[in-house]
């Protein structure tokens, strides 16, 4: 792991089987109320749990809690530094080696592996202590719902990384026992669909307001079936999500998707990693300070250059009106929300302006998830930042059904109307897709693909969109890094290496071919 030369502090825990085997003590340090509602205040010995429901409701609190780590938390916003989004400037999780093609069992962040399997603990033990609680079976089936939901969305992510993985239904009992081989990645996407069947058939069907729900589980669903390229699927799983009614676009302004005071009951968000100040805020400094102070998150040309004129047309289309002296001028509102200009300056309280730590390489910054009404970002001030961490929104849903649809049947009506939905949101209200042109099942999914990538740009969704079409080395390789470097998709088969600390205490586990 490579760090920044200010000496910032990235923690990125080196996570043991024997570490996973004692995950139950950070299981039990919440409060007597729920951590996603109160701010966590003490911690409860485990020989006094599972006595009442308040102690159930402790335990499912310490699953979501795991959430808070790795690519769960605020570090997911750079996994679009392992793409062609963004540059990871400080090398936080060693990405830039990794876009260079260098990809091996000794730097691949243990945030890929570590930390899902720490989520799983969590998981598995609640699973496996539930029942002991004098709670009615109504009542603990729901919260097993959330439990396996979340269990179902790391075990995807794993796979997303790795292909088949070591698959834990229950806590193994000693260290020894957690030495398997890994499962197939067909396995642990069948077990995956049976999570999130169970999650779909026992958790409420209403809107999101901090614990996972139906909608998230049919979304996620959705997700898996789109990687599966089962096109038809994934449409109708979507389309269940959108036919339901519990969530729409959100009208109260694009930006305001990221900041606090504005994300609770938001109706477009369907799953999220939540925080709460002022003691349970994002880890480390936030990323007020690592994306607003720091600039760490650092866009692309080649980013910004996709973003359409406001007439909706592409910068290099014929009557976009792009003006290369102005570039910034009359184009998609998305981009100001997303991306600091070279022409922005952020002004202070005081009326001075903002600059960041340094030097920004690619002269772009991330702005999106940036609370500007917190200004100055000062490291030694450390700002509570406690934003919560989209996993998905209805407009990924949108846009997951877009593109099933049209890969299952080709261009309808009800695509456009998707797409719109998205691109005419108050504050975007960018033209209607121009069906005379994106007539063709190639050509809308060149556009569905595009759209994707401008709404939900450094969001964290860019490494596993490029995978899962195959398209990373494609868009990687016009791409340089400031140094002059060719960007290089280096992943052999798109899977990444098992750690060789993780070969070398389970040696039942074959590392990925070719590595």
């Amino acid at each position: 792991m490579v760090f920044n030369k200010k000496n910032h502090k990235m923690s990125i825990k080196q996570t043991s089987i024997s570490l996973i085997m004692a995950i139950i003590i950070s299981m039990l340090s919440a409060c007597k109320n729920d951590f996603l509602d109160k701010n966590p205040t003490a911690a409860i010995a485990s020989s006094e749990f599972w006595k009442s429901d308040t102690d159930t409701r402790m335990g499912l609190a310490g699953v979501y809690r795991r959430l808070q780590n790795g690519f769960y938390g605020q570090s997911k916003l750079w996994l679009d530094t392992y793409s062609d989004n963004a540059l990871d400037r400080h090398t936080f999780f060693g990405f830039n080696n990794l876009t260079l093609g260098v990809v091996n069992s000794t730097n691949v962040p243990g945030t890929f592996y570590n930390t899902p399997y720490e989520g799983i603990a969590g998981c598995n033990f609640f699973l496996d202590n539930v029942d002991k609680a004098p709670v009615s079976d109504a009542i603990k089936t729901g919260y097993k719902a959330e439990v396996r939901f979340i269990r179902a969305m790391i075990y995807f992510d794993l796979v997303q990384a790795f292909g088949g993985v070591v698959l834990y239904k229950t806590a193994p009992q000693t260290v020894d026992a957690a030495k398997i081989a890994k499962s197939s990645k067909e396995d642990v996407l069948a077990f995956v669909h049976s999570e999130l069947d169970f999650a779909i058939a026992n958790l409420p069907d209403v809107a999101y307001s901090g614990h996972a729900v139906k909608g998230s589980a049919q979304a996620l669903k959705a997700k898996v079936y789109l990687f599966q390229q089962n096109w038809p699927l994934a449409a109708s799983t979507a389309n269940e999500v959108i036919t339901g009614g519990k969530f729409q676009i959100y009208q109260g302004g694009y930006p305001n998707l990221f900041l606090t005071t504005t994300q609770q009951n938001n109706p477009e968000i369907i799953f999220s990693t939540k925080y709460l100040a002022p003691n349970n805020p994002q880890g480390g400094e936030g990323v007020l300070v690592e994306i607003g102070w720091y600039g760490s998150i650092a866009p692309y040309q080649n980013l910004v250059d996709d973003y359409e004129m406001a007439n909706g047309k592409r910068i290099n289309e014929a009557g976009s009106g792009y003006d290369p002296a102005n570039p910034y001028v009359n184009r998609d509102p998305r981009l100001k929300f997303t991306i600091k200009v070279p022409t922005e300056k952020y002004i202070n309280p005081d009326g001075s302006v903002f600059n960041e730590s340094d030097p920004l390489l690619t002269t772009y910054s991330q702005k999106k998830y940036l609370d500007l009404t917190k200004l100055p970002f000062d490291r030694s001030k450390t700002p509570l930042t406690d934003q919560n961490i989209i996993h998905i929104r209805y407009a990924d849903v949108l846009l997951m059904y877009a593109e099933a649809k049209n890969e299952a049947t080709g261009p309808d009506g009800t695509i456009y109307a998707a797409l719109n939905l998205i691109r005419q949101r108050t504050g975007i209200n960018l033209p209607p897709v121009d069906q005379a042109v994106y007539n063709t099942q190639d050509k809308l999914r060149e556009f569905i693909l595009h759209e994707r990538r401008i709404e939900l740009a450094l969001e964290g969704h860019r490494y596993y969109d490029l995978k899962r079409r195959n398209l990373m080395q494609t868009k990687l390789a016009p791409l340089k890094n400031p140094g002059g470097a060719q960007l290089v998709f280096g992943e052999k088969n798109n899977v990444l290496p098992f750690a060789q600390s993780e070969l070398d205490r389970n040696k039942q586990l074959i590392q990925n071919k070719d590595y």
